[in-house]
């Protein structure tokens, strides 16, 4: 092993153990859905935010809400609805009729961890708002720029089968989500646990583990994982492949509109540096790329009716594309 890759490790293996304490503070809470939190933990590090799509009730606010009170930061819950208006979620200008003058009054964004629950019931000009703060970590509120605290992080949900009264999100700002998870339901036994846990008569408070300075410092040691020039290769293959499959033998004519955005590379690369930290490990794998690719992948990718038509999803997409493209 290289001398820098075995600092790296080593700085890894240091930093990496509130990983752990993290975990286990959420899971007094979250029975289960190992695959949420880990993912949750992997946009913490990635600086990345996400977008967590389930049928109501698999505890997706609940998992936002307790990974926010296992860190000793600020946090917000905005319930989006129709009526919803910018204003609302960055701040405004406020006349102060005693002096004569106009104060700034932010709103709720200035949070270190945001939760957008159900972000598709807003309107586009509320979630267009959020535009220049998910990318420039800021918001301007009349002619004056105000930056957001660190670390900010955006966590947003969303319900895929109640369509009344929803507004699909825009492509620009689907774009702007490191990840979209994809939340399952627990299996028969954890089902239980959570009945056994959620009608007792004690309610589980989760003390704060973590500093935002941790995160802070885990973030630098994450941007400097190695990972090897054939795996930084493999990356552009597989995004490559979603915009031009024929040129890498893929049989899908006509089945993909669009394909994966630049933007797709560069989370892709911090994404598996963060699975990468998660795992323990001061170097990036192939397999890193696999795990971590179809949640980075799955929202950027648009089919065309002819696929709908045929019940192929973008996620079918992209499994086809790992499954075809060489692993170096």
């Amino acid at each position: 092993m290289h001398p820098d890759i075995e600092q790296v490790q080593k700085n890894v293996e240091a930093s990496s153990a509130f990983c752990r304490r993290l975990k286990e503070s959420i899971g007094q809470v979250i029975v289960g859905q190992h695959y949420l939190v880990e993912r949750l933990l992997i946009g913490l590090l990635a600086d990345g935010h996400i977008l967590l799509e389930g049928v109501p009730g698999l505890a997706k606010t609940l998992s936002v809400r307790t990974l926010a009170r296992a860190i000793r930061a600020k946090f917000q819950r905005l319930q989006f609805t129709p009526d919803l208006l910018p204003a609302d979620l960055i701040g405004t200008m406020v006349y102060n009729p005693t002096s004569g003058e106009f104060t700034t009054r932010k709103g709720p964004i200035f949070a270190n961890i945001v939760l957008a629950d159900e972000i598709n019931r807003a309107p586009a000009k509320v979630q267009s708002a959020l535009l220049e703060a998910m990318q420039e970590r800021q918001v301007t509120i009349s002619e004056t720029t105000h930056p957001l605290p660190s670390p900010f992080l955006v966590l947003a949900t969303q319900n895929p089968i109640e369509q009344e009264g929803t507004y699909p999100l825009p492509e620009a700002q689907v774009d702007r989500f490191m990840l979209k998870i994809i939340v399952g339901y627990p299996d028969k036994a954890e089902e239980r646990l959570i009945m056994d846990r959620m009608t007792a008569e004690t309610e589980i408070k989760v003390e704060p583990v973590i500093e935002p300075s941790e995160i802070l410092a885990a973030r630098s040691i994450v941007r400097q994982i190695y990972i090897d020039d054939k795996v930084k290769d493999y990356i552009i293959d597989i995004v490559h492949a979603s915009r031009r499959p024929d040129a890498y033998g893929l049989d899908m004519a006509g089945l993909i509109a669009y394909g994966a955005s630049p933007r797709a590379s560069i989370y892709l690369n911090l994404a598996a540096r963060a699975h990468a930290f998660v795992q323990g490990r001061g170097y990036v794998t192939p397999e890193d790329i696999k795990s971590i690719g179809p949640d980075v992948l799955r929202h950027r990718i648009i089919v065309t009716y002819e696929a709908e038509a045929e019940n192929i999803t973008s996620t079918t997409v992209v499994q086809k594309i790992f499954d075809h493209v060489e692993v170096p």
